[in-house]
């Protein structure tokens, strides 16, 4: 296949092309790097890859056959989304549309990259994709929720109205390298203090739960998405839970550091608990995640140490 990847700068977006590669497919990756890196991707342009620095906001032009379109493009962290509101939205929904537009041009398989936080603070847990959620659209958070909320319904009017082939991936939280050091997700924001040896900063009293997918597993769910027939949303992530301040201590005691943790006011609608029910991903994909907590932390802990270094 030749497919479009938005977003093939950023952390998934480039593992999600490399494996794509090493699967025999051609690759255009379409980035303005916002908030990606071109060295995510530079081992790969050796390779049948080829890189457009561009804003998928606009109009997005590629020539030839495409046989899928992959739209990952999105600041996707707290402090991203929060420093670049309003590029958040218009990513979600103009890059979105213009994506899809791409796909239906070139009669293409759609991939829309969407999240748990489409979920909010959800009242129902675990999170099924039946779930219609519990957000606020008009709180700091909502630039990204409602971008992606907005995502999938205008994914699924070209389902019914365009007749696309399109999928609809429910990410939740995933860790693995390339993340950003300081992007304020728990993983890289514990792991960089810890190989630091400063303190663990905790928001909230530690008690909030998540649940975390290595990056390789997700890829994985992702793929076998795209080669389904389903076209209603999907939840691929870890449905094994734990606490905040659980990881925390762990990541400290797999560094080896002697920091300890600190606890400061939790932001404003940041969920209480997050774990995906995987019924439908188990049912209609085969899949399940495969790479045990400390085994993916640990490989994302030999990525950090040499950025802090």
């Amino acid at each position: 296949m030749r497919v479009v990847v938005t977003g093939a700068a950023g952390f998934i977006g480039s593992h999600l092309t490399e494996t794509l590669l090493d699967r025999g497919h051609a690759v255009v990756g379409i980035d303005n790097l916002l908030t990606g890196d071109l060295a995510n991707i530079a081992h790969l342009r050796t390779r049948d890859f080829e890189f457009i620095h561009h804003d998928v906001t606009k109009y997005i032009d590629v020539s030839g056959a495409v046989d899928a379109v992959l739209h990952w493009a999105s600041p996707a962290s707290p402090i991203d989304y929060l420093e670049l509101p309003i590029q958040t939205l218009k990513v979600g929904s103009l890059g979105t549309h213009n994506a899809l537009g791409l796909a239906k041009a070139k009669r293409a398989r759609f991939v829309l990259a969407s999240t748990s936080e489409v979920y909010g603070d959800p009242l129902e847990h675990p999170q099924k994709e039946t779930y219609w959620g519990n957000v606020n659209p008009i709180g700091p958070r909502g630039v990204y929720d409602e971008a992606k909320r907005f995502g999938e319904a205008i994914t699924l009017a070209y389902h019914r109205y365009h007749g696309l082939d399109t999928k609809i991936v429910r990410i939740f939280n995933t860790y693995g390298p390339r993340m950003r050091l300081r992007d304020g997700r728990a993983v890289p924001a514990f792991m960089s203090q810890a190989l630091q040896n400063e303190d663990l900063t905790v928001f909230g009293d530690g008690t909030q739960t998540r649940s975390f997918c290595y990056v390789s597993d997700l890829v994985d769910g992702i793929l076998r998405l795209l080669d389904s027939n389903t076209n209603d949303p999907v939840n691929i992530g870890n449905p094994h839970e734990i606490t905040i301040e659980q990881i925390a201590r762990t990541i400290i005691r797999l560094v080896g550091s002697p920091s300890t943790i600190v606890y400061r006011p939790l932001p404003v609608d940041d969920p209480k608990q997050r774990r995906p029910d995987i019924t439908r991903a188990r049912t209609l994909l085969g899949w399940e995640p495969t790479i045990d907590l400390e085994e993916g932390l640990l490989k994302t802990i030999a990525y950090f140490k040499q950025r802090v270094a």
